[in-house]
C-alpha cells in the first residue's frame, strides 16, 4: 500500500489544535510538506516545530481568520503564488455554538456558512488548477456525524455540516477526471477542545456532573470511549495518500460505532 507523501504538499486549517493539528503531525510522518493555516500566529510557529523533518521536509505557515473571507482569498491567493503548487487540502474550522435550532439567530447561520462553506470553497478554487496540472490532488473535509444523523442540541451545526457535504459530493464529482478527489471525514466525541465545550454546556444546562455528562455519551458509543485526535487524523492521512487514488464522494465515519445508521 503507497502512503508515502514524499514532494507533496498539504494545506491544513485549524491546524495549531485538536484533529487538524493531529492532521497535520500525521501527514508529515508521512513524508508531506505541511502549510499550517489557522489565526494565531505565535501557536502556529509553536506547531511547526512539532512536525516531522526526517525526510527532508519543508513547512511554513499561513496565518489567517476564516471570520473574514475576502482577507481569507487575498492571503491564500498571494501565499499560492509565491509558494507554488499544493497539493492537499484539509478543510476544517471549529464548530458553530452548541445550543437549539429554534432559539439560534440568522447571524449565526450566516457566520456558520462563511467560516465552513465559503472559506472551503475559497480555498478549494484557489488550489484546483494546480491540482489539475499535477493530475493528483485531495480536498478532505472534516465535518460531523451530524452529516448523518443530526445531534441534539447543535442546530446550526447540524444545518451548515450537511451544506458542506452536499458541496463536496458535487465538487467530487466534477473534479474526478483530473485525478482529484473530494471526501468527508466525519468524526464523534473526540477528545478535544469543543468536545470539552459541549460537555460543560450539557453540565450546566442540566445541573449533571462532568463526568456523568462524559459517562453518558460515552455509553452511546460501541467502542466505550471517545476518540483521540490522532485516531481521526490517520483517516484523513489515509485518504490523502495515493493509496486512496479510488475513492472519491464519500463520508467516511469516524466515531467508534457511535451513528446508528449506515
Amino acid at each position: 500500500m503507497n502512503l508515502d507523501l514524499s514532494g507533496k504538499t498539504a494545506l491544513v486549517c485549524g491546524s495549531t489544535q485538536g484533529i487538524g493539528k493531529a492532521s497535520a503531525i500525521e501527514l508529515a510522518l508521512l513524508g508531506a510538506n505541511i502549510v499550517l493555516a489557522a489565526r494565531n500566529e505565535e501557536a502556529l510557529k509553536s506547531t511547526l516545530k512539532e512536525l516531522d523533518v526526517s525526510k527532508g521536509q519543508l513547512h511554513s505557515f499561513l496565518c489567517v481568520d476564516f471570520q473574514n473571507p475576502n482577507l481569507l482569498k487575498e492571503k491564500a491567493d498571494k501565499f499560492i503564488a509565491d509558494h507554488g503548487v499544493i497539493h492537499i487540502l484539509v478543510n476544517n474550522t471549529g464548530g458553530p455554538p452548541g445550543g437549539k435550532i429554534v432559539n439560534a439567530k440568522t447571524e449565526d447561520f450566516l457566520q456558520a456558512f462563511n467560516n465552513h462553506l465559503v472559506c472551503s470553497h475559497i480555498l478549494a478554487q484557489a488550489l484546483i488548477d494546480s491540482m489539475k496540472k499535477e493530475n493528483y490532488g485531495r480536498i478532505i473535509n472534516i465535518i460531523s456525524t451530524s452529516v448523518k444523523m443530526p445531534l441534539k442540541n447543535l442546530g446550526v451545526s447540524n444545518t451548515i455540516r450537511a451544506a458542506v457535504a452536499n458541496w463536496s459530493k458535487t465538487l467530487a464529482d466534477e473534479l474526478a477526471p483530473f485525478g482529484i478527489t473530494v471526501n468527508n471525514v466525519l468524526p464523534g466525541a473526540t477528545l478535544t477542545g469543543r468536545l470539552e465545550k459541549i460537555i460543560e454546556d450539557l453540565s450546566k444546562s442540566t445541573g449533571k456532573s462532568l463526568d456523568n455528562i462524559k459517562t453518558e455519551m460515552q455509553k452511546e458509543i460501541p467502542l466505550g470511549r471517545f476518540a483521540d485526535a490522532s485516531e481521526i487524523a490517520s483517516a484523513v492521512a489515509f485518504l490523502a495518500s495515493p493509496a486512496a487514488s479510488y475513492i472519491t464522494g464519500v463520508n467516511i465515519t469516524v466515531d467508534g460505532g457511535r451513528t446508528g445508521c449506515l
